[in-house]
């Protein structure tokens, strides 16, 4: 391609026109400056175009940077349009802003053999958007919300502009510590709403007099101006962003956009995972009076799962229940399950699909993680009710088709009336109305799979049967979140093992009493002393 060196300068005729190579003064060397043109590969439509660029201070340095062109143009191979034009594409851009320095030959060989944009520096923005757009085509769509979501309220805002090769720990350590601030001014917002709503209530009996309802008025007026209650971001949230965010940058050095994982060095404090608790009798008397549950994760004791597995057999989703209840399986895998994978005859069931939401619109997928679908060993008390579970479905089918009424065949074993999905949230609406009927403290419905657990260990089991029978991916998740559940139980056997012993006296002595029978002569109830 054609390309050259020259001298100009700027002077003007008296006409104001620009001399060019017709000003005298150029056969002096002192006058005027050195530029270069290059010919550039042709764009993709193939229109014309050149690289220009003058202000050199001798032809020495012209003739330099017109080989640096050349060397650039050079990079791709000679058959390689895509690459040409590319590189082209850099070229025209730099060529618009005469102080941007010439791109770099070793880097620019290195995007262009990876791939990689020539004509724009990578921020983390951008590296957001690819890799995004990758775990798109992947991911469950539940983790891609969560990534979506992590992205969106954190990761952008914070770090979108910045460099993805300058991209530091501190940086990123600079995020976090905008979040905890921004955690404590959300929290003195709350509480300024919770005051502000004091102020706005009425407490003694009657209507208000107009005075007074003049100034609630008022109060809330300044109600309204307040910001609305919003949630901070806790610290199980800010490490699954940094979870999000480390992934996102592995990613990169994956693509050998970077070398280095800022995100891994960052330090936060522990995310303490909510660890499940017995409701024991002091603490549901406790709750009672005080309406507060002791931890997130609450497991009922067995007479308490008895007691709600009794209140729920006449329900059209007791089988589900004691599925959960008995075998731990989640939600969406007790919705998806599919008759398919029920082997009665070995008493065998294999998780192998789940139905989820996505906002409120359910959609079937695989289980949680690779170790969540698998098999599970079914006792004989649940192979009845499923059995019996079974055959109410198929005659009310038959029913139904009588009655030319529609039945969709989903082969799915919970359904509603016309054999479709049933909805995952109906489940919870239905479990937290039988709770209530049956007045037993509060559980959440995942909480019900986390009493499986109680059962492997009240039937002699230890963490590492737990894992198995709810397929954890690690027995340290198992440990986490059961570990003090375990102990509790323990407790309880001992006490009960320690009871089976029969014992003529039932309450023990008083240290008094003891004391006594050791010091003390008997009395003389029955007779004289031996001598």
């Amino acid at each position: 391609m054609k390309g050259s060196t020259y001298r100009r300068c700027y002077c003007r005729g008296e006409d104001g026109k620009p001399l060019g190579k017709s000003c005298p003064q150029l056969s002096s060397r002192r006058h005027g400056v050195y530029a270069i043109r290059q010919e550039l590969p042709a764009r993709a439509d193939g229109t014309r175009r050149s690289f220009s660029r003058g202000g050199y201070g001798s032809a020495k340095d012209a003739q330099e940077a017109l080989d640096q062109v050349r060397a650039l143009l050079a990079v791709p191979d000679g058959d390689d349009t895509e690459g040409q034009v590319a590189v082209g594409d850099l070229l025209e851009k730099v060529s618009k802003d005469s102080k941007a320095p010439l791109p770099d030959l070793a880097e620019t060989r290195r995007r262009l053999t990876r791939g990689q944009k020539l004509t724009a520096t990578l921020t983390v923005g951008d590296l957001l958007d690819e890799w995004l757009e990758v775990k798109r085509k992947s991911r469950r769509r539940t983790t891609l919300n969560g990534y979506e979501s992590h992205v969106r309220v954190h990761l952008r805002p914070h770090l979108a502009e910045r460099r993805l090769d300058r991209l530091t720990v501190g940086h990123v350590q600079a995020m976090f510590d905008a979040i905890d601030e921004q955690n404590e001014t959300i929290a003195a917002e709350n509480q300024r709403r919770r005051e502000q709503e004091e102020l706005c209530r009425w407490t003694k009996p009657g209507r208000p007099p107009a005075a007074e309802r003049a100034k609630l008025a008022e109060q809330r007026a300044a109600l309204a101006e307040l910001p609305p209650y919003r949630r901070i971001t806790g610290q199980a949230t800010k490490h699954a962003v940094r979870r999000t965010l480390r992934t996102a940058l592995n990613f990169a050095i994956g693509r050998e956009y970077i070398t280095f994982n800022p995100a891994k060095h960052v330090e936060l404090g522990a995310a303490k995972r909510a660890t499940g608790l017995l409701w024991t009798a002091e603490r549901v008397a406790r709750w009672r009076e005080t309406g507060e549950k002791p931890s997130p994760v609450m497991v009922w004791t067995p007479d308490q799962l008895g007691e709600f597995l009794d209140a729920a057999e006449g329900d059209e989703l007791y089988a589900l229940f004691h599925l959960i209840a008995y075998h731990g399986l989640r939600r969406g895998e007790g919705v998806g399950q599919a008759w398919a994978d029920i082997d009665f005859q070995t008493r065998t069931l294999t998780v192998a699909k789940a139905i989820t939401v996505d906002g409120w619109t359910p959609y079937e997928d695989e289980p949680k993680t690779a170790d969540s679908a698998g098999i599970v060993r079914l006792d004989s008390g649940t192979v009845a009710v499923l059995q019996a579970h079974r055959a109410q479905q198929l005659q009310a089918r038959a029913e139904r088709l009588q009655a030319g009424l529609p039945w969709t065949d989903t082969g799915k074993v919970f359904t509603q009336d016309d054999g479709t999905w049933l909805h995952p949230e109906t489940v919870s609406d239905a479990f937290r109305r039988i709770v209530a009927e049956a007045d037993l403290p509060p559980i959440n419905l995942r909480d019900l799979r986390h009493g499986a657990a109680a059962l492997i260990k009240a039937a002699g089991g230890d963490l590492q049967d737990a894992k198995e029978k709810l397929r954890h991916s690690t027995i340290v998740l198992t440990a986490d979140t059961y570990m003090p559940l375990f102990a509790e139980t323990e407790q309880e056997l001992t006490e009960r093992a320690a009871a089976v012993v029969p014992r003529a006296r039932r309450q023990a002595p008083s240290d008094t009493a003891a004391h006594a029978s050791l010091t003390h002569e008997p009395e003389d109830d029955e007779g004289p002393r031996p001598s």
